[in-house]
């Protein structure tokens, strides 16, 4: 983990120090580009490193929607490079099948019972998901191949999103039998960030043209505090829309 981290960090710094050594080719009129603007990123969200009992059960659209508003701030000595920040919430819906997650556990272990196939007495909801939320600080060098017509033009960014923790609760709806058939069509909701850390890291990167782009996001930290859960990385892929 601190690899990754050290490495998020030196490529953040060899960015920087590129784009003050090296000198644009020419003045760049950037009167009409605006300096901030709201960043949002649609995804597929995902798991990795799950034990066996838990990924055949992780099914389902699992799906993401982060907001940011963001400032932007050329470099003076090549604006083709910029250093952005700004603060957002990152949201993520994570959807198991024959599975769920016992959040008001009052042990120090995050249970993950699982239905039992072919049980006749076992029920199980229709549909059940983790929803997490994230208030994040995004912190990024950008690079815009030709800042003057940035609406028309190649764009890539690295970056950093520490953040801190608002609110986790999983939600399963529609009650069903073992055969399938609705029991009953109540929704059934437990909110706690107990076995979660208070905090996350994650690193970015994207690359796109015009306002549009693809981006991947990996937390480095854990999803689970230790102890708490199995050692899981999240992490994001999917489609931004931006002024990056």
């Amino acid at each position: 983990m601190k690899k990754i981290v050290s490495l998020a960090f030196s490529l953040m710094v060899i960015a920087v120090v590129s784009a003050q050594t090296i000198t644009s080719p020419q003045k760049t009129n950037l009167v009409d580009r605006a300096s901030d603007h709201f960043m949002i990123e649609l995804s597929t969200d995902h798991w990795a490193n799950m034990p066996d009992s838990i990924g055949p059960n992780q099914k389902g659209f699992s799906r993401g929607l982060s907001v940011y508003f963001m400032i932007d701030k050329p470099f003076k000595t090549d604006p083709r490079y910029s250093f952005a920040f700004g603060f957002g919430v990152g949201n993520s819906n994570i959807f198991f099948q024959n599975m769920e997650l016992t959040l008001n556990s009052t042990g120090t272990e995050l249970p993950f019972p699982a239905n039992q196939t072919g049980n006749a007495s076992a029920t199980h909801f229709k549909k059940y998901k983790l929803a997490t939320s994230y208030l994040e600080v995004p912190l990024e060098i950008r690079y815009t191949a030709h800042p003057e017509t940035e609406n028309n033009s190649f764009k890539l960014a690295l970056g950093i999103k520490p953040g801190v923790i608002l609110d986790a609760h999983t939600k399963g709806k529609d009650l069903l039998n073992s055969n399938d058939g609705v029991i009953d069509d109540y929704t059934e909701k437990e909110s706690s960030t107990t076995f979660f850390p208070t905090g996350r890291l994650m690193v970015s990167g994207r690359v796109g043209y015009g306002v549009f782009s693809v981006f991947g996001n990996y937390q480095v930290t854990s999803l689970f505090k230790s102890g708490a859960g199995p050692n899981i990385q999240f992490f994001q892929v999917g489609l931004g829309i931006s002024g990056l």
